[in-house]
């Protein structure tokens, strides 16, 4: 049986490897193939004609696809907009791929909140559609997470940016469901549920997603630029009574949500024109990469695909009863070490004004569970790793933690109060003074969480 320090090397490999199966840019040269004026996506023949190809790229994959849609296209591609974050290489990049090529224009947007350069990023992107529509030209938009801040443009002159910020603050703070918050933020945003690609009317469109929602919910990530919310998304009213928000959302974005319902992207329905969108990476991309690197290390691996979206607290006790009956029935310690995999995301209010995010609060709530008297089963040896994929955990500049069946008594050795640092929602003060914080800065992709518990 592998000795604590073994299974915490193997749960960063297991996420070392997981990370470089979910690269954003190889995805889309997996998926683009060009013969003459003949493009295949995925399995879908598209004929370009002899049409001019322009791009937009919007969220934290943007750069990494639309380098490699270039690649791809080659000659035929005219211009692009790309829409990311702060320009900071890659973590499997070289520095030079930090520099877009002349054909591309280059906008740094907010996150995760917008700011002045994700409604100037919104005017860039209504001068290029200005324009691919004048030409009847083509369109690929390349949409990841992310992109919901880093480009907006309000759908009612009255709403300021702050309004704007104060708004999405609130949503993301609520512990409110991603699709939840885009069913909010959609009605009062001129871009999110199709109305950005609604502006390119007259072109054929195809939309290359990455994805950071749970599978088949494809239209929430970044908000849904090019594609209509589904007819069965929640009402926003009903998501602001729910999680009681009417106090806190500024009166302009309240009036908006209120006013008459703006008309769907019509072209989802009933358009003439191509309107074709492919997910070309999701969590379950993630999730297959680490359970297969898991067992070729010799684990017994298990997906514990009940376990993605719940309430923080109750997640992260599922996953330590999940983890011991696994164990159980697998004979472990005896047999093989068993690796449980977990992706998705939990909902995690943020309760104080410290530094961290889910994964490192999901991973310190996993420590203290462990340690819970409550628990009928003999402590067990265990390591657990939680991160984002994108490499960005909450408002820390961490992607998660790590922690294993001595955290808590380490923690408390050195004078640190577990449960203080879960109130004040400061997971990452508490991981750097274990040294256990995971960080990996950017990465380029964006496809939810994962969760690695080995034991």
């Amino acid at each position: 049986m592998p000795n604590l320090m073994q299974l915490r090397l193997a749960a960063r490999e297991i996420f070392d490897q997981t990370l470089r199966a979910v690269d954003a840019g190889e995805a889309v040269r997996r998926a683009l193939h060009l013969e003459g004026s003949r493009l295949t996506v995925q399995d879908a023949p598209i004929n370009l004609g002899n049409r001019r190809i322009y791009s937009i790229a919007i969220g934290k994959a943007a750069l990494p696809m639309a380098l490699a849609l270039e690649d791809v296209i080659g000659e035929g591609f005219i211009r692009g907009l790309i829409v990311g974050p702060v320009r900071t290489p890659p973590a499997r990049s070289p520095q030079e791929a930090c520099v877009p090529p002349s054909l591309w224009q280059w906008c740094e947007g907010g996150h995760p909140l917008p700011t002045e350069a994700s409604l100037s990023a919104a005017k860039e992107a209504f001068t290029l559609l200005e324009r691919v529509n004048d030409e009847r030209a083509i369109v690929i938009f390349l949409i990841s997470g992310g992109g919901s801040a880093m480009l907006e443009w309000p759908i009612q002159e009255d709403i300021t940016l702050a309004d704007l910020r104060m708004a999405n603050k609130v949503l993301i703070n609520c512990g409110a469901s991603i699709v939840e918050i885009n069913s909010v933020r959609q009605a009062f945003s001129a871009v999110k549920g199709g109305r950005l690609a609604s502006r390119a009317a007259n072109c054929d469109q195809i939309t290359l997603i990455v994805s950071d929602v749970p599978s088949g919910q494809e239209r929430n990530v970044a908000s849904g630029p090019t594609l209509a919310l589904s007819r069965d998304s929640p009402v926003p009213q009903e998501v602001i009574a729910r999680y009681h928000l009417r106090a806190e959302l500024p009166e302009t974005i309240l009036c908006a949500i209120e006013a008459e319902p703006h008309a769907p992207f019509a072209s989802d329905d009933d358009a003439k024109a191509v309107r074709e969108h492919f997910v070309l990476l999701d969590n379950d991309e993630a999730i297959g990469a680490a359970t297969e690197t898991a067992r070729r290390r010799g684990f017994a691996a298990e997906i514990a695909a009940d376990i993605t979206d719940q309430p923080i607290a109750k997640g992260s006790v599922g996953l330590i009863h999940k983890l011991k009956q696994f164990c159980q029935s697998s004979g472990s310690p005896v047999s093989s070490p068993t690796c449980l995999i977990s992706g998705g995301e939990f909902a995690c209010p943020v309760n104080g004004n410290g530094i961290g995010g889910r994964n490192q609060e999901t991973a310190l709530r996993l420590a203290l569970e462990s340690e819970n008297p409550a628990q009928e089963s003999t402590p067990m040896t265990f390591v657990a790793l939680c991160a984002g994929t994108d490499g960005i955990d909450g408002n820390s500049p961490a992607a998660g933690a790590i922690v294993d069946s001595t955290t808590i008594q380490r923690a408390r050795a050195i004078g640190l109060d577990p449960e203080d640092f879960l109130k004040r929602s400061d997971a990452y003060s508490f991981f750097v003074a274990l040294g256990d914080a995971i960080t990996t800065g950017a990465t380029g992709t964006n496809v939810r969480d994962i969760r690695i518990l080995l034991a």
